[in-house]
């Protein structure tokens, strides 16, 4: 049980801790393969996978404008090494992180979609976290990067329910799976090291990694503005966007 399926969670969260009515929800799929695993977003697959079928008939296809998660996990079932696919400004990186979750087993029970589940604590990413997980699904996995409690983890929440994971459903996968790879980004391999350094940086000036590759230019209404000038706006921006996403699920990378 366990191989090549899909695992459906529905993922809710609160970007910005000051807006807690704000919740955003995202179906998210857990696919098991041989030796490994992949999470990522159902509705960003979709939008890949439509813009890969466009780009191969000669297509340019513009992806839907709607904000939606783009990170992906992979997880190796005989390693406690992954790779954490993430963006930022035009590049794409692959990070090579170390899990190893110190998991405390609790003497609580409960039922979730009819199978029996144990509940489990342990911390990462600078919170607590609560976990259910059932043995009747002998897969040491979980969504997102948490693994290795002795059975599926089926629900697991952080203690102020700020991001939560439940699932919501299971399917078989009887195809082949390799993610869509658009190759539309320059992509760079990291340390986890190496990505909070550089991921502190991108939320301080999103936009350096751009400095002198926007020349200036003049717009539709014939108004003349420097590269400097447009960095300037774009680096506004983002970071008012920054500013209502304050309570990533990894809190302890913005401290």
């Amino acid at each position: 049980m366990g191989q090549n399926k899909l695992f459906l969670y529905d993922y809710k969260f609160i970007p910005d801790s000051t807006n807690k009515k704000n919740v955003r929800e995202e179906l998210m799929i857990l696919n098991i393969q041989k030796g490994k695993s992949e999470f990522y977003s159902s509705e960003m697959y979709n939008a890949d996978s439509i813009m890969l079928a466009e780009s191969n008939k000669g297509n340019f296809a513009m992806p839907p404008n709607k904000e939606m998660i783009r990170d992906r996990v992979i997880k190796y079932f005989d390693s406690n090494q992954i790779d954490y696919i993430t963006f930022m400004s035009s590049n794409k990186f692959i990070v090579k992180q170390h899990i190893d979750l110190k998991w405390k087993l609790e003497n609580e029970f409960s039922k979730i979609l009819n199978y029996d589940v144990q509940k489990a604590t342990t911390e990462f990413g600078g919170r607590k976290w609560i976990a259910w997980f059932t043995k009747e699904i002998p897969v040491q996995d979980g969504p997102y990067k948490f693994k290795n409690l002795p059975g599926l983890i089926l629900k697991i929440e952080d203690s102020n329910q700020n991001h939560i994971f439940e699932i919501k459903g299971i399917k078989n996968n009887t195809t082949d799976f390799e993610y869509p790879n658009l190759n539309n980004y320059q992509e760079f391999k990291l340390s986890y090291d190496q990505f909070a350094k550089k991921f502190k940086n991108y939320r301080k000036n999103p936009t350096a990694d751009l400095v002198d590759q926007i020349p200036d230019q003049t717009d539709a209404d014939g108004n003349f503005r420097t590269s400097t000038q447009i960095l300037k706006e774009w680096n506004d921006k983002l970071l008012d966007r920054f500013k209502e996403d304050n309570n990533i699920i990894e809190i302890n990378l913005l401290k």
